[in-house]
């Protein structure tokens, strides 16, 4: 009888205990004592009502059903993930500490902890949404994360902080007020697409994040919208920046990078490029900003081809001694404010395009020469120049500009936020003349 119980016994052991749902009711302590009884595994379904906060260090499953409040009590984080294989459902997680240095959060997921799933969250009133600090291919996706607004907005955290984590998936989140949509330092291999964010410092910061992708994000009102600082190799496609205050996209010591597909419009630059190199900037449209796109601080090797430059301002500022090339394989870009004729039809302007002149290099240099615009001087340098292209300083030159501007649409609903920002933000200028000339 010895040996069959023994063998009973070894298989016993060697297949898991089957899975359960456990129902778990409201407590300040109910959440934490769930989980130290709970088996790996387990789904935990949390009734409607208040919980305190916990820290999940088995694969579990937390089910709030969008009713079960999790609540941190101004201290700490409020949920802390230390488990490989756990999933966060359908809660709503508020009120964590005040703490920068401590980077508390409504979820931090810990270092080298993997397959973290967050879905379908609400997370308020906490300092940073959700940290992904150190952890391994974890995933956010459907979360609506509303940051505070009782502190200035350099004081605030950020809707996701993502710190070294490799094989981050961000997607389909909605982020508003706090400080940067997405913070993204030190990191690899991320992919963030589908998001909206209003009411920010920045939409995504990236800072040092290589091999990544940014697509299909929403940037409404922000000061600025997709900042790359100091990363390589990026895929920045298909985003839509609206009345982003600074700029729209912005590459600052940013190498390698493809800035493709993405339509902004009525930032005070469209597009900054300071120091970025060898990057390629095609098919997007940039509309109705300040500046079309301001390239400074030893910029070079960048491939700028297929884009529309609609109605800004300035389309192009750029100072320097060079003429820059902007047509890639024999296709420029489109200038609204070229007067040009195709006469054989091949869709390409019959003469090449330089969208500054020498009297542009000198209003940047000197604005108070500004002044000066309408007097026949500055309308005979221009004619000139017209006349005489030698006499033109470095600069850009478009020696194939398309004869049709690249469309990229927008959805009724960006429209009209468009439209609301851009009458908001006239009256906030107007309103601030105003105050200018009563002192």
């Amino acid at each position: 009888m010895r040996l069959p119980c023994l063998s009973l016994l070894l298989i016993l052991l060697a297949c898991p205990l089957q899975a359960e749902t456990v129902m778990v009711f409201p407590g300040k302590a109910a959440l934490q004592g769930a989980i130290a009884t709970a088996r790996p595994g387990d789904v935990l379904r949390l009734a409607a009502g208040s919980y305190g906060p916990a820290v999940i260090d088995k694969s579990l499953t937390l089910d709030g059903q969008g009713l079960a409040v999790i609540d941190g009590g101004g201290r700490g984080t409020v949920l802390t993930v230390t488990a490989d294989d756990v999933t966060l459902r359908g809660l709503i997680v508020q009120n964590s500490g005040p703490r920068n240095e401590e980077i508390d959060a409504g979820i931090k997921v810990v270092k080298g902890v993997a397959r973290t799933l967050i879905e379908g969250n609400l997370l308020r009133d906490n300092l940073h949404g959700i940290d992904f600090h150190g952890a391994i291919d974890g995933t956010a996706r459907r979360n609506t994360i509303l940051g505070r607004q009782d502190a200035h907005m350099i004081a605030r955290g950020n809707g996701f902080y993502v710190w070294n984590a490799p094989g981050v998936l961000i997607e389909d989140n909605e982020v508003r007020w706090g400080r940067d949509g997405i913070f993204s330092n030190a990191s690899k291999k991320d992919t963030y697409r589908r998001n909206r964010f209003r009411d920010l410092r920045f939409a995504i910061h990236y800072m040092y994040t290589n091999d990544s992708v940014v697509e299909d994000n929403i940037s409404i009102g922000n000061h600025l919208g997709f900042a790359m600082m100091y990363s390589r190799r990026v895929q920045v496609t298909g985003n839509i920046s609206l009345m982003d205050r600074d700029h729209g996209v912005m590459l600052n010591s940013t190498n390698d990078a493809d800035v493709i597909g993405n339509l902004v419009i009525g930032a005070a630059k469209c597009t900054f490029l300071y120091d970025a190199n060898k990057n390629l900037i095609a098919e997007n449209r940039f509309q109705g900003c300040d500046i079309g796109i301001h390239y400074t601080a030893g910029s070079a090797r960048n491939a700028v081809t297929g884009n529309a430059f609609v109605g800004n301002r300035n389309q192009v500022k750029y100072v320097g001694t060079r003429d820059l090339e902007w047509s890639l394989d024999g296709r420029g870009n489109f200038w609204s404010d070229l007067a040009a004729f195709d006469l054989n039809g091949d869709g390409l302007a019959d003469q090449a395009f330089r969208p500054n002149d020498l009297m542009d290099h000198i209003l940047w240099s000197q604005p108070a020469a500004g002044l000066l615009i309408g007097a026949p001087a500055v309308q005979l340098i221009r004619w000139s120049q017209q006349s005489f292209p030698a006499t033109l300083p470095g600069g850009i030159v478009d020696s194939h500009p398309l004869m049709a501007p690249l469309e990229i649409p927008l959805a009724p609903d960006l429209a009209a936020a468009a439209a609301e920002l851009g009458d908001r933000w006239t009256k906030d200028t107007e309103e601030d003349a105003e105050t200018d000339l009563a002192h």
